[in-house]
């Protein structure tokens, strides 16, 4: 039996701008994942550097925080069986030129950048950053 999971699904800020959010959210909602939480932020700095620490040695990485912090970002977490790995398939490989086809980032992704949705990579990750951007009182 697979076991029922937590994770974090962020609509990039350049699906936001483009009004693909719902689509996006929808498409992993129809996998039979639960939403529990979802909200529309601006990620500040601070917040950015946090979600993207791993990367923080890597020449992309201000960048990349430059960007998540453009613009407002849609963050969601999903509860079901297998969620992260789930997820993670529906999302598809971190560059779109690479992802399979009918996957979220070939369908709405542009670079490795601008790929238009963050997920976690595992239940462990998961977990440490629902409490980035939910306090337990946000999660139903």
């Amino acid at each position: 039996m697979v076991a029922m999971e937590r994770s974090l699904v962020l609509v990039k800020p350049d699906a936001v701008r483009k009004g693909q959010a719902a689509e996006i959210i929808s498409r992993l909602e129809k996998l039979g994942l639960k939403i529990i939480a979802l909200k529309m932020l601006r990620m500040d700095r601070a917040l950015a550097e946090r979600q993207y620490s791993i990367h923080r040695d890597k020449p992309f990485f201000d960048a990349l925080v430059a960007y998540m912090t453009s613009a407002p970002i849609v963050a969601v977490v999903f509860e079901g069986e297998g969620a992260v790995a789930r997820i993670r398939q529906a999302v598809g490989a971190t560059d779109p030129a690479k992802a399979d086809a009918g996957t979220i980032r070939a369908d709405f992704g542009l670079d490795v950048t601008h790929n238009a949705v963050h997920g976690s990579d595992s239940v462990a990750t998961a977990e440490e950053e629902i409490w980035l951007f939910f306090t337990e009182g946000e999660i139903f």
